[in-house]
């Protein structure tokens, strides 16, 4: 009978759905494929009204008005007015940076994580989750096991004893390969209690008109055609999962970040982002790199609208932010860049921090529902018809929209080397990005940057650490070393790091070198690298060690038949070495091993 009632009201005068039922005109003669039919196409209609808050009614009548809106031109911007937002900007090894993570790191045995892992890597010519892909080929650790690790490690150094918990939003198709990699991982060393897993469900009707008619699947005429309703399902979710809620009662948290599938360098600057907020007590900090004017990268603004008085400190796209700055006196120049070379107005990369108290109580009074927008893409100037079918979406960082006054929200700056490197893109993609360019965005540019914050990182403490020259993968420039792993229990940020090297001046690392450091508690005093060493044992203390070896090469490759060597177009053959090993072993090797399946003449 719901069911029945659902069909009624979507075939009404009202809501105008009334071509569903068109295809069934040609099998109304066939009662068990008619009722089949009927069926299924029932059963999706419960579905998406189930997932979408106020059912498909809300969603219809919301889509006609942003449409409408949209057709007659209206910015959605109109009676608001920017300024330049709170918040801070830092350069890594300066005293302001280091006062400010040393803050947030007192904080580091409290916080929550939660992971938007809805994508598979098909853009990457990979067809699992993204979240298994290998964030480097040195130690072959996948981004979910580097996050997980990090995690780990907050908890062993910060957390006296208490759990962190872990949070991951999953689409359709995303559910099972995540489940499956982590209980073929046996959660990576997570307890279950700390494990939690959201599913953002079958997505929104895609709309063919004006009218918010619902599109039809192509091959399908008995099945609605969806999309995607975008990553700001996240806060729904937490708040209808009951996730903030357990937090609250089970562990002890005084901020969450959420984070996303595929940035390799995400919680290099998280003390720092905490330490920003506590200084100014904002429950919504979003990470932000610095921005060339007209960049096309949405803009962090402050907000305050003309009728309300009410201020929001959000991103703002890009192709909105410039003529908005330009409707007004202050900013009448439009997005130009300030005597830094930068637009005042920093580049949100989607990390976002929360602190704990104050977002719950929003959760709760908002139910975490993020507004909708709509961006067709018309055919003519008239407007009326769409070149493909569009749909409602929202975005996480829209949270700002729904906070109120004293609920302040605000940025932190550091430059992307740190904290800023996806991996979304296939090569032949990257190499057309690079062109113009734009960072690639590759598996081979994202484990190259992985490689070089950490030589950045080793080096503001007084490192000495050489680059490779540039080298090319299948097209992909990248440098590709020297490869440093710093595993997050031995440092988890820069604050950390002159713990494992205490007289950072006598270290000494060459551009073809590998170094790995894998156990806790180790020091390393005086190291001359030249070659690969690899230090997995727990409490090793190194001082005047000279290392000279063949080392690990990266070997070009142009195709493979592992998708994870292909997407990065090289293998790394493993010529010599020396490892110090867990089992008190301490031995020089040489070629008797490889990644990713190469073979050594």
């Amino acid at each position: 009978p719901e069911q029945h009632a659902l069909l009624r009201d979507l075939v009404s005068d009202d809501l105008g759905q009334f071509h569903l039922l068109d295809a069934f005109d040609a099998i109304v003669d066939d009662d068990d494929k008619f009722s089949t039919k009927l069926k299924g196409m029932m059963s999706q209609l419960e579905e998406l009204d189930d997932a979408y808050p106020g059912g498909l009614k809300a969603y219809i009548g919301k889509a006609k008005k942003l449409l409408e809106s949209s057709k007659k031109g209206e910015n959605p911007l109109d009676g608001w007015s920017p300024s330049v937002p709170a918040g801070e900007k830092f350069e890594l090894g300066t005293e302001a940076y280091e006062s400010t993570e040393a803050l947030g790191m007192h904080h580091l045995g409290k916080v929550g994580f939660v992971l938007v892992a809805g994508g598979l890597g098909e853009r990457l010519g990979y067809n699992g989750t993204k979240i298994g892909l290998p964030i480097e080929t040195t130690t072959n650790s996948t981004y979910l096991q580097y996050y997980v690790d990090y995690i780990k490690a907050l908890q062993s150094k910060y957390a006296n004893g208490g759990l962190l918990p872990l949070c991951i939003m999953v689409s359709n198709d995303t559910k099972k390969p995540t489940i499956r990699l982590l209980e073929e991982n046996n959660n990576f060393g997570l307890k279950q209690s700390q494990l939690f897993i959201v599913e953002q469900g079958a997505g929104v009707p895609a709309l063919s008109d004006n009218n918010a008619k619902f599109a039809l699947d192509s091959s399908d005429p008995f099945k609605l055609s969806t999309k995607p309703h975008g990553h700001g399902d996240i806060h729904a979710l937490l708040y209808k999962e009951g996730v903030i809620s357990k937090w609250n009662e089970s562990f002890d948290l005084d901020y969450m970040v959420l984070f996303q599938d595929t940035n390799g360098l995400a919680f290099h600057t998280l003390p720092l982002m905490i330490g920003v907020s506590e200084k100014n007590g904002f429950i919504m900090n979003s990470l932000a790199v610095p921005r060339k004017a007209k960049q096309a990268v949405g803009g962090i603004a402050k907000l305050k609208n003309h009728m309300s008085s009410a201020e929001r400190t959000i991103n703002v796209e890009y192709n909105q932010l410039d003529p908005l700055l330009r409707s007004t006196k202050e900013f009448k120049r439009g997005d130009v860049n300030d005597e830094s070379g930068f637009s005042p107005f920093p580049g949100n990369i989607n990390q976002l921090l929360f602190q704990m108290e104050g977002y719950s109580k929003i959760l709760e009074r908002t139910q975490g529902i993020m507004p909708d927008f709509v961006n067709p893409k018309y055919k003519d100037e008239s407007k009326t018809v769409f070149k493909k079918p569009t749909r409602l979406e929202c975005m996480m960082q829209d949270f700002p929209t729904v906070m109120e006054v004293g609920e302040t929200a605000g940025f932190t700056q550091i430059g992307p080397e740190l904290c800023f490197s996806p991996v979304k893109n296939s090569v032949p993609d990257g190499v057309n990005l690079q062109a113009k360019g734009t960072p690639a965005g590759t598996a081979a540019t994202g484990e190259a940057d992985q490689y070089a914050a950490a030589r950045i990182m080793l080096r503001s403490i007084g490192c000495t650490v050489e680059d490779a020259d540039e080298v090319s993968y299948n097209g992909i420039k990248v440098v590709p070393g020297p490869s440093i792993v710093i595993k997050s229990k031995v440092a988890c940020c820069p604050g950390e790091l002159k713990e494992l090297f205490p007289s950072p001046e006598k270290i000494k690392i060459s551009s073809r070198s590998t170094l790995v450091v894998g156990g806790t508690g180790v020091t390393i005093e005086s190291l001359d690298l030249d070659g690969t060493l690899v230090v997995n044992k727990n409490g090793k203390k190194i001082t005047k060690m000279t290392v000279k070896n063949d080392g690990w090469v990266k070997v070009p490759v142009e195709d493979h038949d592992d998708e994870k060597i292909r997407m990065r177009g090289f293998v790394i053959e493993k010529k010599g070495g020396k490892s110090i090993g867990s089992d008190d072993s301490d031995d020089c090797f040489s070629a008797n091993d490889c990644i990713g399946g190469c073979i050594i003449a």
